[in-house]
């Protein structure tokens, strides 16, 4: 499995078991050396682990032990066809909403790797929606230090303006589709196909105001003030989805941290954008990547 930057550790495809049992595709990713550190990335919204594939190498790298993941009805954590070759199932009528991935998914990814690195310090990683989750976990306590990369609350009210309507639009038009389809396309421009409910969820939250704030049905908000860790949310100055009025709503709400939120531009890297899903790309290594490996690495 050797890969450009990577050929010096070992990397795992396994299957990792959700709070209620559904099979999660997985990928461990392992040090030669000494383990000193162990990371939890968590992806955003329809967004395959495999896109964290290079950061996740470079911590190993560094020494620590890094778990990617899909959430349930997406990439690796798609149930496979009867009939074809490797084929995946069809979405409709699963049922998955965007709470049940951080209840269920998100909650046994943090278990699992606390259970087995009980003597590393622990930090998650969360893009966007991995972010958000991180305040619904029941077991966020156990998370030392939480890295946010593009993390908000993602209101359309606080999307960049032209994007903002754009944006607006676009979901409005994909709820009626997604009702009659039985599941989300991704072929409407949202990323990998996603379960019914869990887009007409996430709908309803980026109509609100205050995004997941407003959900009066979303017993698990309570977990937002149990996490005392150290949080640090990089929010991106030319990311149109999580601005730093999102990104600052969404750490509001971690009323028992000092969330620090340090703006980055493209300046600052020496790129010419960075962007929502940029700050994963290898060319940010020596910059983004090393600086976010350092600030992990501070909990010793």
């Amino acid at each position: 499995m050797a890969e450009l930057g990577l050929d010096d550790v070992f990397i795992d495809d396994i299957t990792l078991p959700a709070a209620d049992g559904y099979p999660l595709g997985a990928t461990l990713f392992l040090p030669r050396g000494t383990k000193r550190h162990a990371v939890l990335i968590n992806s955003a919204t329809a967004v395959h682990r495999k896109v964290y594939r290079g950061f996740a190498g470079y911590l190993a790298k560094r020494g620590c032990a890094v778990l990617t993941y899909d959430y349930r009805g997406t990439g690796g954590s798609r149930q496979k066809s009867m009939t074809g070759y490797n084929q995946p199932k069809s979405l409709v009528g699963f049922k998955a909403s965007m709470s049940d991935w951080a209840a269920q998914d998100v909650t046994s990814a943090v278990a699992w790797m606390r259970e087995r690195y009980k003597a590393l310090p622990f930090a998650y990683v969360g893009h966007s929606f991995g972010g958000q989750a991180l305040g619904l976990l029941p077991n966020n306590t156990e998370i030392s230090r939480a890295l946010f990369i593009a993390a908000q609350a993602g209101t359309w009210k606080l999307i960049a303006v032209p994007e903002r309507y754009r944006v607006y639009a676009m979901l409005n038009a994909a709820v009626p589709l997604t009702r009659a389809f039985g599941y989300t396309p991704g072929w409407l421009g949202l990323g990998m196909d996603m379960p019914k409910d869990v887009f007409l969820q996430w709908v309803s939250w980026v109509m609100s105001p205050r995004y997941m704030f407003d959900d009066k049905n979303l017993a698990a908000l309570q977990n937002f003030p149990n996490y005392k860790g150290a949080l640090r949310a990089l929010c991106m100055s030319d990311d149109r989805w999580a601005t730093r009025p999102a990104v600052e709503l969404l750490c509001s709400g971690f009323t028992a941290a000092k969330p620090e939120i340090i703006t980055v531009t493209p300046k600052d890297t020496g790129a010419s954008r960075i962007g929502h899903f940029g700050f994963f790309r290898p060319e940010h290594r020596d910059t983004l990547w090393r600086g976010a490996a350092e600030w992990i690495e501070a909990a010793e």
